[in-house]
Parts: structure tokens; C-alpha cells; sequence
């Protein structure tokens, strides 16, 4: 009897559990069976390319109610839907972006701007600190405060200062919060007197933020140009590092506790090693005008920037430039910008009293997927990965339409910095070799560091 060698398949190889799955077909991978493959894989990636470019639309919403500029905003970092705005008619709002809508209002929070705003953490309260230009931090409760005889919300706690505030912060898990103004100080929620006063150098401090992975260090810029790190535990400095212009916010990265952002006036965002700050990790350069906020995304590998360009622009951390630009016909100088906590939206606050939502991903669309729908968006992202080096693909990527004020100040920023490189290559022949090195792009902002 001969035996017969025969082709046998299992139905549970190619049978759909739900009519949303994808068939599937056996096919065999051998590239000699395929020689059109890779042509046709380029041309699927060059049309998902126009199709993201087709369907970017970052602009969600406005949010108005505010009568003069947004200039500080804070989000919760245990609520998606609270945002909290400053403006500088000292009135602060408490914002549902779910709704879109003005939450809670104190239309007379401060006499004069409110510099700084953050949330206590925890999750158990619904408090928040302000701080103004009027000597006063207060600290809010929307479900705690109490109300005014004309019905307008007064605050829970008061604490006075000697000099007007220029920031806020507080500390993720202890009672304590700093603040800015002519020196660093440390207050116990407890007390109506800074525990601790820290400075070194600086007449005005710009921005103070602690770090809440780390929650022992805390980092100021001042107008001095330095970035000072200090230790709580000792109230001393750590490290100090001076620029060569000053920096206006800093921001630090949630995920990695040593790694730090700063905004700064030379139109850059810097990105430091809190153990090696002789050098910068990275330098973020497209905005034409000085950078006025930064916040990094929850996952720590994107940031966010705001500028005095009116630009809204997202980078990838590792990259030197940024992936895309937001901008619109009305919205002015931006002050104040952050990622949700859900990675999926960011905000912007400019003078023109507007708070923005945007899309993180100016053209993912919003809401449920199906299974096919996941599939069919990745495999798009893996073909627009494969060939992003392709020129074609490469034009289709990276075309934006920015405003023509940008685009002239950016094509004369560029024909400034060409010429200085030409200048300091002609200067370096002429010299003696050896008399005028190179210096490394990410060393060129630093003046000098110092620690103790």
C-alpha cells in the first residue's frame, strides 16, 4: 500500500474569531515571489504621508472668559478635566475641558498679575496655590472655600511675602511649597513664615519647579542667566550653571529624575543632566523669538514650547528639531503651555485672554477604533517609518504652512547664523592652529558651571 503525502491546514489558522478581524490568508514571504513589494510599499507609504498631511487639524477649541492675558496655568495631575488659568487682571478660572467651559472663577484672586499657579498633589484635595505680583500666595479650594457676601469664592489660606511673587510650586507628597521672588523660599503650609530662604546670585528669580520624581532637588532660574539646583534636606545649593541669556521657565522630565528643560531668551530650549550640566543633553532650535514656556508630556519623551512668535511648537526630545508648529490667525504671544495628563492634548495661554486646546498629534482622530482600524493606522506609521529617508516622502512629512512673518524672521535667523559660522571658520584659518578649537554646539550657550 503507498502512501500519499498530502496538504493539510487547520481551520483555526485562517477561520475569524469576529467579523472585525482581519481574513487570514496564508501567504508565503519569499522576497523572490514578490519583486514589486518594496515599489508598492513606497507608494502606500508616500499616499499615508499626504493622507496624514490632508487630515492634520490640530486646532480643537478656544477657550474664552478671561478679560486680560493668560501668563500661568497649572494642570491636576490626579483630574484630566481641571486646568487652572492665571491672567493678569489677577482673576483666576478653573477650567472643564470635558465641557469646555469656566468651572470656578475668582474674579479678584489678586491685585494685579497672578505669576503663578499649581495644584497641592495627592488626589485628596481639590486645593491650589496662587501666586501674585501683590505679596500674597493664597491657596484656593473650589468644594472648601467659602463665599463673599457678593457670592465671588475667598480663599482658604493667606501668606504674605516681603517682595512681589514670580512663582510657585509645590512638593509632591510633604506640606511644603517654594516660591520665587527676590530670593527662593521654602514655606511649611503650617506656618505663616518661609522654614527656608535660598539664593545665590540672583536679583529676581523667574521660575521656580521641583522636581517630583526626585522630590528632594528644586531648580530657579534667575535674571542673572543661571539655573540654580538646590537640596531641601540641607536648604543649600547643589549646582549652578550660567547662560548666556536668562532662562524664562523650567520643567522637569517625569520619567527620567535627573533630566531638566529650560526656556530661554536666546529662542532655544535646552535640555540638561542635573549631574553634568558643563554641557547641554540637547538644543531645540526653530523658534524665532524667546521661548516663554516648556512642559514635558507624561511620557517624558516629548515637549512642549510656547514663544514670543506666537508659535506653539512639539519636539521629539531626542531630535533638534521640532516635529510641528501651531499657530493661528489670532492667537498672540504665548505664555504658558501643557500636555495633558493623558498624553493626548495640549494646551496654550497667550495675552490675547484665549486658553487653546490642540491635538498632540495634529491629524490622530479622536474617539474608538475598531480592530482593523488599529491595524490599518500602524501599518501606515511602520511604512512612513521605513521610508521617511525617501526625499518625496521626506517633502510630504515635513511641510508646514507657517505664518510669512515666521518664515522671513526664520530665513534671517538662518542667514545670521551661517554667517557667524563663516566668520568663525575665516577666524580660525588666520589664526595659529591649535589657538582657537572648536566648541561643541551644546556647549556654546554655557558661561560656566559651578558646584558645592
Amino acid at each position: 500500500m503507498s502512501k500519499v503525502k498530502a496538504l493539510s491546514r487547520s481551520t483555526a489558522d485562517y477561520t475569524r474569531e469576529t467579523k472585525s478581524d482581519i481574513q487570514r490568508l496564508p501567504r508565503n514571504v519569499d522576497p523572490a515571489l514578490h519583486p514589486l513589494e518594496r515599489a508598492r510599499e513606497y507608494k502606500r507609504a508616500l499616499n499615508a504621508a499626504k493622507v496624514e498631511r490632508m487630515l492634520a487639524k490640530p486646532f480643537l477649541a478656544s477657550l474664552t472668559g478671561h478679560i486680560d492675558g493668560i501668563y500661568s496655568m497649572a494642570k491636576n495631575p490626579w483630574d484630566l478635566d481641571q486646568v487652572i488659568t492665571g491672567s493678569g487682571d489677577g482673576e483666576l478660572r478653573m477650567w472643564s475641558l470635558e465641557s469646555q467651559e469656566t468651572a470656578w472663577r475668582a474674579p479678584e484672586a489678586h491685585r494685579g498679575i497672578v505669576r503663578g499657579v499649581c495644584s497641592i498633589p495627592g488626589g485628596e484635595t481639590d486645593r491650589f496655590l496662587s501666586a501674585g505680583a501683590d505679596k500674597l500666595v493664597k491657596v484656593w479650594s473650589r468644594s472648601e472655600g467659602a463665599l463673599a457676601n457678593d457670592g465671588t469664592p475667598e480663599a482658604v489660606a493667606t501668606y504674605s511675602g516681603k517682595h512681589a511673587f514670580s512663582a510657585v510650586d509645590h512638593h509632591r507628597s510633604r506640606p511644603l511649597f517654594a516660591t520665587g521672588s527676590s530670593q527662593v523660599e521654602v514655606w511649611d503650609v503650617d506656618r505663616s513664615e518661609p522654614i527656608a530662604n535660598m539664593t545665590w546670585g540672583a536679583d529676581t528669580i523667574n521660575s521656580v519647579r521641583m522636581n517630583q520624581t526626585e522630590v528632594n532637588v528644586l531648580a530657579s532660574s534667575g535674571t542673572d542667566r543661571s539655573v540654580v539646583l538646590y537640596d531641601l534636606r540641607t536648604s543649600s545649593a547643589l549646582a549652578k550653571v550660567v547662560l548666556k541669556l536668562s532662562t524664562n521657565a523650567i520643567a522637569w522630565n517625569p520619567m527620567e529624575a535627573f533630566m531638566f528643560a529650560v526656556a530661554n531668551e536666546d529662542h532655544n530650549v535646552y535640555t540638561f543632566d542635573m549631574r553634568r550640566m558643563d554641557h547641554a543633553v540637547n538644543v531645540l532650535r526653530d523658534h524665532v523669538s524667546a521661548v516663554m514656556d516648556v512642559d514635558y508630556s507624561p511620557t517624558g519623551q516629548e515637549l512642549v514650547s510656547g514663544s514670543y512668535d506666537r508659535t506653539v511648537r512639539l519636539w521629539d526630545v531626542a531630535r533638534g528639531h521640532s516635529r510641528d508648529i501651531y499657530h493661528s490667525k489670532r492667537m498672540q504671544r504665548v505664555f504658558c503651555v501643557r500636555y495633558t495628563q493623558d498624553n493626548a492634548y495640549v494646551l496654550s495661554g497667550s495675552d490675547d485672554s484665549n486658553l487653546r486646546l490642540w491635538r498632540a498629534r495634529a491629524s490622530e482622530r479622536m474617539g474608538a477604533k475598531s480592530n482593523r482600524q488599529r491595524a490599518t493606522i500602524e501599518y501606515a506609521d511602520k511604512l512612513k517609518d521605513r521610508f521617511k529617508h525617501v526625499p518625496e516622502v521626506r517633502r510630504v512629512l515635513r511641510q508646514r504652512n507657517v505664518p510669512t512673518a515666521i518664515k522671513r524672521a526664520s530665513n534671517t535667523k538662518h542667514e545670521m547664523l551661517a554667517s557667524r559660522k563663516r566668520k568663525e571658520e575665516n577666524e580660525r584659518k588666520s589664526a595659529k592652529p591649535g589657538t582657537k578649537p572648536r566648541i561643541p554646539e551644546r556647549q556654546k550657550p554655557i558661561l560656566g558651571t559651578t558646584s558645592k
